[in-house]
């Protein structure tokens, strides 16, 4: 038995499920990339065989948008995200709820920061999607 925290977990049922994955480090959610980066980079397979392909973008709107391509392609895609990261996805959620485009975005939820950096854990940045058509799980 091996011991790891909720990033870890994401991370790794994230990677063995997906072909695509777009990644822009924030966090908390940055660890997941990291780790889907690294395991990518040392040739490790997910479930159908293949090393997910890994990219790093320039931005989360640009992860997303990343994503959105892929889905497009029929690629299995992902990403992982937090915060005011989340809020800069949020164009391109609608866009994929309309379209019912199936995807997974793991979110590692932050307070969003008002008036200066925040790195307290709350609801405000998951809140603030609910409106997108979005399906949301939550654990």
């Amino acid at each position: 038995m091996i011991t790891i925290d909720g990033n870890g977990a994401v991370a790794s049922v994230a990677f063995r499920t997906s072909e695509v994955i777009a990644i822009y480090p924030i966090t908390p959610s940055s660890t997941m990339a990291e780790q889907a980066d690294a395991w990518a980079g040392n040739g490790l397979k997910n479930v159908w065989g293949d090393v997910p392909r890994v990219v790093e973008m320039q931005s989360e709107a640009g992860a997303i948008g990343a994503v959105h391509g892929a889905l497009q392609t029929g690629a299995l895609s992902t990403s992982f995200t937090s915060s005011q990261g989340l809020l800069l996805m949020i164009p391109t959620l609608y866009k994929l709820a309309g379209q019912l485009m199936p995807f997974v975005l793991h979110v590692a939820a932050r307070t969003v920061a008002t008036h200066a950096l925040s790195i307290f854990g709350d609801h405000s940045d998951v809140m603030a999607v609910r409106q997108t058509g979005c399906a949301m799980l939550c654990a």
